[in-house]
């Protein structure tokens, strides 16, 4: 049976056992198969939207409720992070030159 069925399709915050470290996730509860419950989030790598999904075994989880925190757009920059600029944002290669070759 499924024990977290009832909050598929919601953003849930999990505290689970990894090892011997004890680690805190918030992201999308997508499935739930009855020994593990698998979660999703999306993020924007290099200008592309990339998804990230993770299973935690039962057995594993220490804590899983509801999340009330606000969801940011995957394309949205965090405040907490600098906003681009532009020559960091338009970054070409040069070439490379021998200098023994220009003699």
């Amino acid at each position: 049976m499924a024990r977290y069925a009832n909050r598929l399709g919601r953003r849930v915050e999990v505290h689970y056992r990894a090892g011997e470290v004890t680690l805190p996730v918030t992201a999308l509860l997508v499935a739930d198969s009855g020994r593990s419950i698998f979660l999703e989030e999306h993020y924007v790598l290099r200008g592309r939207t990339q998804t990230f999904r993770w299973e935690i075994p039962y057995s594993c989880i220490l804590r899983l409720e509801e999340s009330h925190k606000p969801v940011k757009p995957a394309n949205e920059y965090s405040p907490d992070l600098p906003m681009p600029s532009e020559t960091s944002t338009d970054l070409r290669l040069m070439p490379l030159h021998d200098p023994l070759e220009e003699t």
